[in-house]
């Protein structure tokens, strides 16, 4: 995604005929089609013929696509379509249309010389997923929030006993209703953090959040009735001075620091595994494009290391063709079919900044060592700072 955002936010028409169209979801085909039927009468007059004819082109494929729907996909549709300018100064048609992975929040319809790629940005932050639950006197909100989409799986209000004024006997008899009523409370709130956050037997999301006012979120915390494995994922309680949805945002924004933190810790565990592998001489490593393929095409690799600022090149896998495409384009498209983990690591820590420098960015963590492996015993020692 993010390549093609590259190519396509880079390329240029000659004239207005690049049309961007961003559908959100929950829009209606006949909407759209009505936009586009008010777009090509507004085009009819455009005074230049030749950008008339384009822009008139352009607008009769998006409609000729948009008839293939019924009804949009239920995170929206992106459509590029129009004539660009390749570098060799050809024209070349263009029509792109798919359903993004994250629900589209922006309606767009541009027709200009460029595509507009920059409405898109939102959905290529990090796919990481972390949980949020806001816990105050007033209710508990549950959360996800992955980049800057926030998907709410459950709320709920509470009316808790205030504290009694009254003195005697029935001061007593009212904080322990008090209590029973807030152990209640906390006892479904974890209930219902186990139910959305435990799926197979374990804590999906990268990171859990807890946040609220008072102390209801480290008595959460603290408290036996928390799922253990929910409880070992906690990254961090913050106090917040609202609830609900507003209180969600403020979590956010008070968080952004710790989930940095938290994937740039995991990051750097994988990498010190990678290097701990080479420095112990265990052959179960592999680096260097024909070296990390190999071990692939041997079903070898656990988990396969890519930096996406890497430049190594393979050729495109295609009889006769002389293209070449990024290693991580490739690993993107292939990983799967060799049973691999896939995961793409920064160069902003020290592991990181080694790792592309040291060896360019692609590596591999080995099931088992390879014939592979014991071709680099035959090669100088390769320097690990640990």
């Amino acid at each position: 995604m993010k390549k093609m955002m590259e190519r396509l936010g880079q390329a240029r028409g000659n004239g207005t005929s690049m049309i961007t169209l961003l559908i959100p979801p929950g829009t209606q085909v006949s909407q759209i089609s009505r936009l586009l039927t008010e777009e090509y009468g507004t085009a009819t007059n455009i005074k230049s013929r030749v950008n008339r004819l384009s822009v008139l082109e352009a607008i009769t494929s998006a409609q000729q696509r948009i008839k293939m729907y019924n009804f949009f996909p239920k995170n929206g549709l992106v459509l590029f379509c129009g004539t660009m300018m390749t570098e060799e100064g050809k024209e070349k048609k263009v029509t792109i249309d798919f359903e993004p992975f994250r629900p589209l929040h922006t309606s767009l319809y541009m027709c200009d010389n460029r595509f507009h790629c920059e409405a898109l940005s939102d959905l290529l932050e990090d796919d990481e997923v972390f949980g949020f639950v806001i816990v105050t006197g007033d209710g508990c909100l549950i959360a996800t929030v992955q980049g800057s989409d926030k998907t709410i799986l459950h709320q709920m209000s509470v009316d808790l006993p205030k504290k009694h004024n009254k003195g005697g006997q029935s001061s007593v008899r009212f904080a322990r209703l008090r209590q029973e009523a807030r152990h209640h409370y906390l006892r479904k709130v974890a209930e219902l953090v186990g139910q959305y956050f435990i799926r197979e037997e374990k804590c999906w999301p990268k990171g859990i959040i807890l946040a609220g006012f008072a102390d209801f979120k480290d008595e959460l915390r603290d408290s036996a009735l928390l799922d253990a494995r929910v409880k070992a994922n906690v990254l961090a309680t913050v106090d917040i001075s609202y609830s609900g949805m507003a209180g969600l945002q403020q979590a956010i924004q008070q968080s952004t620091e710790v989930i940095a933190q938290s994937r740039m810790v995991q990051e750097k565990v994988l990498l010190q595994s990678f290097f701990h592998e080479i420095a112990m001489d265990t052959g179960k490593y592999a680096f260097g494009v024909a070296d990390v393929i190999s071990a692939l095409e041997q079903g070898a690799v656990e988990i396969l290391l890519v930096n996406e600022s890497s430049s190594l090149m393979v050729p495109v896998e295609e009889k006769e063709s002389k293209e070449e495409m990024t290693f991580a384009e490739w690993a993107v498209e292939n990983y799967r079919r060799f049973g691999a983990r896939l995961e793409f690591v920064s160069d902003s820590s020290s592991e990181g900044s080694q790792f592309l420098r040291g060896f360019a960015g692609v590596g591999a963590i080995l099931r088992w060592k390879t014939e592979v492996a014991d071709s680099y015993s035959d090669e100088e020692d390769v320097d690990i700072e640990m």
